[in-house]
């Protein structure tokens, strides 16, 4: 699918606008095909693309309309100079802080963990709170060096959300990532790739050709498979041993099935590139 046939996919529940070389836009978010692999970019440059209820709206909305247009993989990047700001605090503050999160960004974290096709983040400024915990949610993260992560909930006298209690101590261990959400120090590019949180730390300049080209490679290859990394991955970090076993050999039963394991088998027999086609 072309980018010029996606914009009817997307509907955006804010204000609609054209985006260049047809892609769809609405006044928060952006959403492109690239070849077989999709982008979001958060769209509030003036604001650090802060997660406003309708940006997180138009997010949710735009990772839906990634899945029902045939992706294969997608990617969520920033436009501007911030990957994304988290929460804002601009606006009157609410009796509850905790009410957006049931509402709005729980449903959309849990909507990332349960994708069928990779998630890239491309984190191509500051990513702090909430913003930094939607990049932790990706299967991979490639970063700029003038970007960096920051979980600062205490910083301001809240606790950690969007999963960043959950996500950052499975990752990280459990001392560094109290640590971090308790002194709120920021993450540099560089240091997240040396502890395992980002796939590439790159050059401002190369974060786009690094990231699409990442894209690609993921759009392209055994959509199938992939489906059953994640699943089977996120499993067993609630699973004992002998429970992440049967769901192997349940997943893999189900990727033998697949055209793309013929194919790759196929492919490997030959000594050839194999041909993914995602079936």
């Amino acid at each position: 699918m072309s980018v010029n046939s996606c914009s009817g996919v997307f509907r955006c529940p804010g204000r609609r606008l054209r985006g260049r070389g047809g892609a769809a836009r609405c006044a928060m978010i952006g959403f492109e095909r690239k070849g077989e692999g999709a982008i979001i970019r958060l769209d509030q440059p003036q604001r650090m693309n802060a997660l406003t209820e309708p940006m997180v709206e138009a997010l949710d909305a735009a990772v839906d309309a990634a899945v029902a247009s045939g992706a294969r993989a997608l990617m969520i990047t920033g436009a501007g100079r911030a990957f994304c700001a988290g929460g804002t605090l601009s606006e009157p503050l609410p009796q509850d802080a905790g009410a957006i999160l049931e509402s709005h960004i729980n449903p959309l974290l849990l909507k990332l963990a349960d994708l069928p096709i990779p998630l890239v983040a491309a984190v191509n400024g500051p990513a702090i709170g909430a913003g930094a915990s939607i990049a932790l949610a990706a299967d991979m993260i490639v970063m700029s060096r003038s970007a960096f992560l920051a979980y600062a909930f205490a910083q301001v006298g809240l606790a950690p959300d969007g999963g960043a209690s959950w996500l950052l101590p499975r990752t990280l261990g459990w001392h560094r990532a109290m640590s971090l959400m308790m002194t709120g120090e920021r993450i540099t590019a560089d240091q997240a790739l040396d502890w395992g949180l980002a796939w590439k730390a790159v050059d401002p300049e190369v974060l786009v050709s690094e990231a699409e080209a990442l894209l690609e490679r993921l759009a392209s290859g055994p959509t199938q498979a992939y489906a059953a990394v994640r699943r089977t991955a996120r499993a067993a970090l609630d699973l004992g041993f002998a429970q992440a076993l049967d769901l192997e050999r349940e997943a893999q039963g189900e990727a033998g099935r697949t055209a793309d394991f013929r194919e790759g088998a196929a492919a490997f027999i030959a000594r050839r590139p194999a041909r993914f086609t995602g079936r």
